[in-house]
C-alpha cells in the first residue's frame, strides 16, 4: 500500500482513515467548515493531529518534516508567493512539455508573480509541486479557479502524473462530476468522521 492513513483526527479534523494504492485518486467532498482543507494539511504534517500517516511503510513522525513534505506535495487552493518572479518560486525552468500541457505561456518564466492572473497561479502552483516528483499530492480544489478548458487540461495532466508515475492522490472537490470522472471512491467529510464511498 502507498498511502495510509490511520485513525488522523485534529482540532479541526474529524477522525479520517483510509488507503491508496499506487496510481488510485481519493477526491474528498463535503460543506464548508468541516475540515476537508485541514486534513491536507495534517496529512502533509503541516499541523498537529492524532493518529498514524505512512507512506510506503515509512511512518510520517519518523521522516524529517522536509522530506515528508517533498514527497507528499500539498498544493493549497491559495497557494503562497515569496518572491518577486516566478522562475525564483523553482529548483529550475520544468521542461517546456509541461508548460504546454498545462496551457501556459513560456514567457510566464520571467513574469512577475503579481502580474499572474489567478488562473496562472493556481497551475504554476500545481506545476511547482510536481517538478518535485512526490508519491502523493495533496490537491485542495485545483481546478477551481479556471475555465473549462484548462479544468480540463489541468485535470489531464494530474491524472496522467498520478498513472505515470505511480503515484497517488487526495483531491478535494466541489464538483460532483469531477469525483465520478477521477475517482474510484470518494471521501465525504462529516462533523463525526470520514465516509468513503465507492463512485457510480
Amino acid at each position: 500500500m502507498l498511502f495510509e492513513v490511520k485513525g488522523l483526527q485534529g482540532q479541526h479534523v474529524p477522525p479520517v482513515s483510509f488507503s491508496l494504492e499506487a496510481g488510485e485518486v481519493l477526491t474528498v467532498q463535503g460543506e464548508s467548515g468541516v475540515g476537508k482543507s485541514q486534513l491536507l494539511r495534517a496529512l502533509a504534517d503541516l499541523s498537529p493531529h492524532d493518529g498514524e500517516v505512512w507512506l510506503d511503510g515509512a511512518e510520517q513522525q519518523a521522516m524529517p518534516a522536509t522530506e515528508w513534505r517533498r514527497q507528499v506535495g500539498l498544493v493549497p487552493a491559495e497557494s503562497g508567493w515569496w518572491a518577486d518572479t516566478v522562475a525564483e518560486h523553482f529548483p529550475g525552468r520544468p521542461s517546456d512539455d509541461w508548460w504546454e500541457r498545462l496551457r501556459l505561456r513560456a514567457a510566464l518564466w520571467e513574469s512577475p508573480v503579481d502580474r499572474l492572473s489567478s488562473g496562472e497561479r493556481q497551475r504554476l502552483a500545481v506545476l511547482r509541486a510536481l517538478v518535485l516528483m512526490p508519491r502523493v499530492l495533496l490537491l485542495d480544489e485545483p481546478t477551481a479557479n479556471l475555465d473549462r478548458d484548462n479544468a480540463s487540461a489541468m485535470a489531464e495532466v494530474l491524472l496522467g502524473y498520478v498513472r505515470e508515475h505511480g503515484a497517488a492522490a487526495v483531491w478535494i472537490s466541489h464538483n460532483p462530476e469531477e469525483v465520478r470522472a477521477h475517482a474510484r471512491r470518494w471521501l465525504e467529510m462529516k462533523p463525526e468522521g470520514g465516509v468513503l464511498h465507492e463512485s457510480v
